[in-house]
């Protein structure tokens, strides 16, 4: 969940040569901060170093990347007919698909992909910027222009399955949605616009035989409607117990995550007995479960504490 990034002194070096979107756009760079964390933390797998961003741009949106986040010259929400104004070029995705060229042909750690879903990309195209994090003006559009909502999002939708399959086509082992803002809609608006979208790409990965793993952070009880037909594996938020989701979630579909990311800020005595009380026990029942945490890792997390999480993780004796 966000490996790469502020937390690791490697990735920090290398901020301080380059800028955020040279290391995006430069696939070997990419690729490099790509495979960091498993350099540097001993993680099991890498994830594509990337920006669920990267669709918006890709379909004519001019974004500046500032100290404050990302933001996006022209929001949606502010135009009279937003759909007129996308159009979609593939080819501003192809630093993507080299990058993930340079990690495959490594061959040292398996590789996961990915994509912003569509409810979240949208939140930040309409808006244009992520400093309102709840995204009232985005909402505001959702609710007052259901139509245009829906003609937007399968622009969105189909853009981002051309996208999976193409990053499916260059060796991904495994592909993640991420859904960050899925709790910002009251779930019927959510299962009636979004929820389509994720199972169509869910479909077209999966339609491939690659693994697809879906993160609806913040759905709260909309988890008991994921059934095997949407994913095979949700991963879970921390504001939902582990022992609860599982019995909301299908039982085909498996678990990922639920770990806290402000857990890593404790004492490493205290992150080692959290981890016992709370998630060998569950484990020892549901091996289904791909240990990771709840959300990103946060910018100021101590990387001795990540690393100790790590460790422990792969030492110890489930």
């Amino acid at each position: 969940m966000r490996q790469a990034g502020r937390v690791l002194p490697n990735y920090n070096k290398l901020r301080g040569q380059y800028s955020f979107r040279e290391l995006m756009s430069t696939p070997s760079l990419a690729a490099k901060v790509t495979m960091l964390p498993v350099d540097d933390l001993g993680v099991d797998a890498a994830i594509l170093f990337s920006d669920i961003l990267t669709i918006p741009v890709a379909m004519g949106m001019e974004i500046e990347w500032t100290d404050k986040g990302p933001r996006f010259c022209n929001p949606l929400a502010a135009m009279e007919n937003p759909l007129a104004k996308l159009h979609c070029d593939g080819e501003k995705l192809s630093h993507v698909y080299s990058a993930i060229d340079f990690v495959v042909k490594q061959q040292r750690a398996p590789l996961i992909g990915f994509c912003g879903a569509p409810l979240t990309t949208l939140l930040y195209m309409l808006q244009g910027t992520s400093a309102k994090h709840d995204f009232p003006e985005a909402k505001k559009y959702i609710f007052r222009n259901k139509k245009e909502t829906k003609q937007l999002v399968d622009a969105v939708t189909s853009f981002s399955i051309d996208y999976a399959l193409k990053q499916v086509a260059h060796g991904v082992q495994a592909f993640q949605l991420f859904d960050t803002h899925a709790g910002l809609v009251p779930f019927e608006v959510y299962n009636e616009l979004f929820m389509p979208a994720v199972k169509r790409i869910s479909d077209a990965v999966r339609g491939k035989g690659v693994p697809f793993i879906y993160f609806p952070k913040g759905i709260g009880c909309g988890l008991e409607s994921i059934t095997p037909d949407v994913c095979d594996f949700v991963s879970v938020d921390w504001q939902t117990p582990l022992s609860k989701a599982r019995q909301m979630v299908h039982s085909e579909v498996g678990l990922q995550g639920n770990i806290d990311p402000m857990l890593l800020f404790c004492s490493k005595d205290v992150i080692a007995a959290h981890m016992e009380k709370y998630y060998k026990p569950y484990f020892a029942e549901h091996n289904d479960w791909i240990v990771n945490l709840g959300h990103g890792v946060l910018a100021d997390t101590p990387f001795e504490n990540l690393k100790f999480l790590a460790d422990w993780i792969k030492e110890t004796n489930w």
